[in-house]
């Protein structure tokens, strides 16, 4: 035989001069929960070891991220159900606990990057993405929703912003809002592929923002469509969008790579909460060695494509790296 692969593999040394992929804490962003009030750290129930911070608490948790080289986190903020409303205002409320941790984070910790969400649900009465009318998610009404909270956002210091409602023509609204305040800096981070995915469910937990009723079928893309991913990232990619998004991440990496081949944007994948938590569950069964599994399974969305990958296994991942 002249060829024999094999030989490419006989060392480490060797296989790691070949390797093709190459997984760094730098690709990583960490998405954390926070909550109001002081000196709090709750453990989301079905994310083990993930947990829902006070300010005070999650400044020394970021602090101890950028220790093992973890510079970037998206902030979700959980409100209790007395604050929200049919409109989300309290998105937009420039006295609100989420956007006075953003400016906090951001001025103790000038050099990190800090994304936010842009969606309805963490403060909607109704727990939808859109604004809710008769059974209806309002498409071109929720925008002028979405914009104000951007700008609110932007303004408390944000350096992505992240639009995940799947309402049509977002990307582009949100941009103009931003381009016409002088916040033209400020990136978004399109959730371009947001599949509506029975993967979400621990994430509603960490969040209380489950829909009160129906589903987001109308909104978010169906689990069979793949042309259809090529179609939103042309549209993001028009609209100004700086990064494309595919979420979820395991069970999608044929859009990661469809996505990568067909656009110069830089790719995320979203490693989801249910795609956490299942190989948590299975290794605290012992039914799976999680730390290879979970190297294992990122390294997976990095070859697909994907050039940043947001994980609640950042921490994990970067201590694992530590140790090597």
């Amino acid at each position: 035989m002249n060829r024999r692969p094999r030989r490419n593999r006989k060392s480490a040394v060797i296989r790691s001069m070949v390797e093709e992929t190459n997984l760094s804490v730098k690709d990583l962003i960490f998405p954390l929960f926070l909550i109001e009030g002081s000196n709090q750290k709750v453990e989301v129930s079905s994310m083990p070891g993930i947990y829902r911070y006070s300010l005070d608490l999650m400044l020394k948790e970021i602090e101890s991220c950028i220790r093992l080289g973890i510079k970037a986190f998206d902030i979700f903020p959980a409100y209790p159900e007395s604050k929200k409303d049919k409109f989300a205002t309290e998105s937009y409320n420039p006295e609100t606990f989420y956007l006075k941790a953003i400016q906090k984070i951001k001025s103790t910790f000038p050099d990190i990057c800090v994304m936010t969400d842009v969606a309805m649900d963490p403060y909607s009465s109704d727990g939808h993405d859109g604004l809710v009318e008769d059974g209806e998610i309002l498409n071109d009404e929720t925008l002028e929703i979405l914009g104000k909270m951007a700008m609110a956002q932007a303004q408390a210091g944000a350096d992505i912003i992240g639009p995940s409602d799947m309402m049509d023509g977002r990307v582009g609204f949100i941009r103009n809002i931003l381009d016409q305040n002088n916040y033209k800096e400020v990136s978004i981070m399109s959730y371009t592929a947001k599949y509506a995915s029975a993967f979400y469910n621990p994430f509603r937990d960490a969040l209380d923002s489950a829909p009160k009723a129906g589903d987001k079928k109308t909104y978010q893309m169906d689990p069979a469509n793949l042309q259809e991913a090529l179609l939103e990232a042309d549209l993001d990619e028009k609209e100004g969008a700086d990064f494309l998004m595919v979420k979820p991440a395991m069970s999608y990496l044929d859009v990661i790579r469809t996505l990568k081949e067909n656009t110069y944007l830089p790719i995320a994948a979203y490693n989801v909460s249910g795609e956490y938590s299942m190989i948590k569950a299975a290794q605290q069964k012992g039914w799976l060695d999680g730390e290879k599994v979970m190297a294992e399974s990122l390294l997976s969305m990095k070859r697909a494509g994907a050039n940043i990958i947001l994980t609640y296994f950042a921490k994990e991942f970067a201590l694992l790296q530590q140790k090597q």
